[in-house]
């Protein structure tokens, strides 16, 4: 349950929007960010399938630019705050072969919670990369790791994710993976 396998891990990106930005504190931004970053692009180099949502973007905008421009997929529009509310999410998941997901994005408390308890519910493995998701506040952060961890995801780190993907050092896309991560 706790390792990775490239061949049927997704990573999702949730609601990292323009608008919704601009309520964060611009430091933490700036790690999740970064760090979200590296997951797309090391998704990829190994080949892993990204999924991105994008809540009410009538109203918060699209994905920030930083993220988008490294996306190979079409963001899928929510109004739910669980990603598992739009029918096109799960619909990808199951047609893909995944078993388990890596969640980034914000909120913390709001989204990315919601969104990993309902893929529990469904019997997906949930890994959240701690340092790739935010909440306005930090107390919201703390509480909603822990009560993701409570619930059975694994509270992790990008760099973790990264290299288990990997595997190993001479496999291929360690170097890239490597260059990510320095």
């Amino acid at each position: 349950m706790f390792r990775l396998d490239k061949e049927t891990t997704a990573f999702v990106v949730i609601d990292i929007q323009e608008r919704l930005v601009k309520a964060m504190d611009p430091e933490v931004l700036k790690k999740i960010t970064d760090n979200s970053a590296r997951l797309i692009k090391g998704a990829n180099v190994l080949g892993i399938k990204t999924l991105v949502t994008q809540q009410y973007t009538k109203g918060l905008g699209a994905t920030v630019p930083e993220l988008a421009e490294h996306l190979n997929c079409e963001a899928i529009e929510k109004t739910s705050f669980s990603c598992c509310g739009e029918l096109s999410f799960i619909n990808q998941l199951k047609t893909a072969g995944i078993d388990t997901v890596v969640l980034c994005g914000m909120e913390t408390h709001v989204c990315v919670l919601q969104t990993a308890l309902d893929l529990l519910q469904a019997g997906y493995k949930v890994h959240v990369a701690a340092d790739a998701v935010c909440s306005r506040s930090k107390f919201n952060w703390q509480i909603a790791l822990g009560y993701m961890e409570k619930a059975g995801a694994v509270i992790t780190v990008t760099e973790t994710v990264l290299f288990q993907l990997v595997g190993g050092a001479g496999r291929d896309g360690f170097k890239e993976i490597s260059g990510l991560v320095k």
